[in-house]
């Protein structure tokens, strides 16, 4: 998301502080200085003794690769981040340039490089030697408080909420990384293990340490990046006591699980210490694979726990997967009425990924009719790419009609007070840009007129 930084990579960067005379951290999401890649390869060549490079999403992935084969055959290169660590044997094949694979977190890793320790002794990487590529054995995953937090002073940019280039208001947001891991066991989710199969159990940083990490961050917009901040509720109480008791001032956003609406105490604290939205993961509201996906929970207990999560002043986004092992199109296009049944603000639906450890794998192959491609996407003998991607679309459209866009302005001002009056204001005048933005790219991809009669003619 180009409104976060790619706080993966700076944990490297900041781990790497004090083994080298100086980090120059580039995020060619904003660099205009080195939108030529000429100039950045001048750059490059002139001033840097070592390059290294997180691939931290599969995205533009030959993009990438092509940049990677222009880099000086002078300057070591080094790649890290999960995508590098899931597609080593791809990745040595298709870029002659990349001399060390770092798989896993790299925090360690890249000070044992930096110093200079032997290649074959360094646990973690996959590396070139004599025209072979070899492998070194994984490295154990280390203790979170063990690590220093980004340091900030390297970014070259700040992170602004933009629309159409132009900032809204003063919206600054940055990531805060309270713990790895998660003690949970949903099978269609491989975010605890890592691309080499090593389950990150849950860890989480001492509370004095994420609250002074918070409290010295220039953003007003701070997303907690955990795959569940609320596991341990206890712990987050603490942080949210804290934050009052310093007096903070800054909006926050996390991912949760439905269980939170057990903690009636926290919820009324994350309210006062500022939290305006949570991204929770629901799924499906479909008893059979809520179970099939390991959720532990059904549609009843969605139900009951959303009613206690309305009565209070956060914007709830639901995250679906749809697409699953046995799912009909009735079921699927059930998923954004349901939505608006429980009350959920924004809904996000994602068709189901096996990845390479995927618990789900195993169900996949012995089911007949369903496959997975390459990139770990599912379809089946009746629902291909295209049919699904056009179910997503119709979902789409059937929950996001012009009254709901009213609504999510409506309580993300009045309600949960996410945006300010000048936000609002700018927002107001700039969305008819925006929709003149999303008119054109549907003329283009031809699906204007469809995209209409799904928004103003209901059970289209």
């Amino acid at each position: 998301m180009m409104l976060f930084p790619p706080t993966g990579l700076e944990y490297v960067a900041t781990s790497a502080k004090g083994f080298v005379d100086t980090i120059t951290l580039l995020d060619l999401r904003y660099e205009k200085d080195f939108a030529d890649i000429d100039k950045l390869m001048e750059f490059i060549s002139g001033s840097i003794d070592i390059i290294c490079v997180g691939m931290g999403w599969s995205r533009h992935f030959e993009e990438v690769c092509q940049l990677l084969n222009r880099m000086p055959d002078n300057v070591p290169l080094v790649v890290g981040g999960y995508t590098a660590t899931e597609k080593v044997e791809e990745l040595f094949k298709t870029c002659p340039a990349i001399d060390i694979i770092v798989r896993g977190e790299g925090e360690e890793t890249i000070r044992e490089i930096l110093r200079g320790t032997a290649l074959k002794d360094i646990l973690g990487i996959s590396y070139r030697e004599g025209g072979r590529v070899l492998h070194n054995q994984n490295r154990p995953l280390p203790d979170v408080d063990s690590l220093p937090v980004p340091d900030r002073t390297l970014r070259r940019s700040e992170y602004k909420f933009a629309v159409n280039g132009i900032n809204v208001g003063n919206m600054v947001f940055d990531s805060v990384l309270s713990a790895r891991g998660c003690p949970f066991d949903c099978k269609f989710c491989t975010f605890s293990l890592n691309p080499l199969g090593q389950k990150r159990n849950y860890a989480a940083r001492n509370v004095d340490s994420v609250v002074n990490e918070i409290e010295g961050l220039k953003a007003n917009v701070v997303l907690f990046s955990d795959d569940n901040l609320f596991a341990d509720p206890k712990r987050v109480e603490e942080i949210c006591d804290l934050i009052i008791e310093r007096k903070i001032k800054k909006r926050f956003v996390a991912q949760a699980r439905i269980e939170i609406a057990r903690y009636p105490r926290l919820l009324e604290k994350m309210v006062k210490a500022g939290f305006k939205a949570l991204l929770i993961g629901i799924e499906s509201p479909h008893d059979r694979i809520l179970a099939q996906l390991n959720k532990g929970f059904d549609q009843e207990t969605i139900r009951k726990y959303f009613k206690v999560l309305r009565k209070y002043p956060i914007f709830y986004s639901g995250y679906f997967i749809y697409g699953n092992i046995g799912e009909t199109e009735e079921e699927m296009l059930y998923i954004p009425r349901f939505a608006k049944e429980i009350g959920i603000d924004t809904m996000v639906c994602n068709k189901l990924r096996i990845e390479k450890y995927s618990p789900l794998r195993e169900l996949v192959e012995k089911t007949p009719g369903y496959h997975i491609t390459e990139k770990g996407e599912l379809y089946s003998d009746m629902y291909s790419h295209a049919a699904l991607k056009k179910i997503g679309r119709r979902m789409k459209f059937s929950f996001y009609t012009p009254s709901r866009y009213v609504k999510i302005l409506w309580k993300n001002f009045f309600v949960t007070k996410f945006f300010t009056f000048n936000e609002i204001l700018f927002l107001f005048f700039a969305l008819p840009r925006v929709m003149a933005g999303v008119i054109i790219r549907e003329k283009q991809t031809g699906r204007f007129k469809d995209s209409l009669k799904r928004m103003f003619i209901k059970n289209t």
